[in-house]
């Protein structure tokens, strides 16, 4: 349907613009007075042509107005294709870290080792047990 109003629209626009270019200009009054321009007047009849081509303009024009005005609207009202192209990137992103989830080997549960330290000095570890509690004996009297 998109299509068919785009080629209507088209179509009439090339029209319309010929019909314009076929009507008289208002000097062309002066140019029949003096013998020439009279050839219109022939094919449609003595004031026939201005009525004729005034009545096939304004059809025109309405037609064209009424596809512009629908091509405006459904435009408008349909998803424009940068929002297309985003949701489909963001699907593609899902899907990608959904497989990327299945794929992968679940992570170890509980304590795990600390990475070795790298590009410094060895740290000592620390002694963790406590030495024996010494009282100190005062000298009796």
């Amino acid at each position: 349907m998109f299509a068919f109003i785009v080629t209507i629209h088209v179509i009439v626009s090339v029209f319309l613009i010929f019909v314009i270019l076929l009507q008289p200009g208002k000097g062309d009054a002066m140019a029949a007075f003096a013998g020439g321009g009279g050839s219109a007047n022939t094919v449609f009849g003595g004031r026939g042509s201005v009525t004729f081509l005034s009545k096939v303009t304004t059809v025109c024009a309405i037609i064209f107005m009424v596809t512009s005005l629908t091509l405006a609207w459904r435009s408008s009202h349909s998803d424009s294709i940068l929002r297309a192209r985003r949701n489909i990137a963001a699907q593609d992103a899902a899907k990608k870290a959904a497989d990327k989830a299945t794929t992968q080997p679940p992570a170890p549960t509980g304590q795990t080792a600390p990475a070795p330290a790298t590009g410094g000095a060895a740290v000592p570890a620390e002694n963790t047990q406590k030495p024996p509690a010494t009282t100190p004996t005062q000298p009796k009297k």
